[in-house]
């Protein structure tokens, strides 16, 4: 399977993160998909098939998110730059949430 996945997860409620806007975009071509996190905080395709080699980001509107929840967050947006080095493999990109902290890994 290839592609591009995500998953936000709020660290404060042990929740999905459900709503979050979800941008991704490419260094040559600029934004390029968007969508948001589901029931379960997933976007399961962001793009299908294969992806270019090359670096993209991942913007995470998490102001809007925190707003929706009237908490207050130190971080109105996260971005997320990676590369992609196999254009077959699966890229999943996963985003821990909370207001004042995040973290994120490669995922499989």
């Amino acid at each position: 399977m290839s592609g591009l996945s995500t998953h936000v997860l709020d660290a404060v409620s042990g929740k999905p993160a459900v709503g979050i806007r979800v941008a991704l975009f490419s260094a040559t071509d600029g934004e390029i998909s968007t969508a948001a996190t589901d029931g379960d905080g997933r976007v399961a395709e962001l793009l299908s098939g294969p992806i270019d080699s090359g670096t993209y980001r991942l913007s995470f509107d998490t102001g809007q998110y925190f707003e929706q929840l009237g908490t207050p967050t130190f971080y109105p947006e996260v971005s997320i730059s990676f590369t992609v080095t196999d254009p077959l493999a699966h890229y999943h990109v996963p985003l821990l949430l909370s207001p004042f902290a995040y973290s994120t890994y490669r995922g499989s």
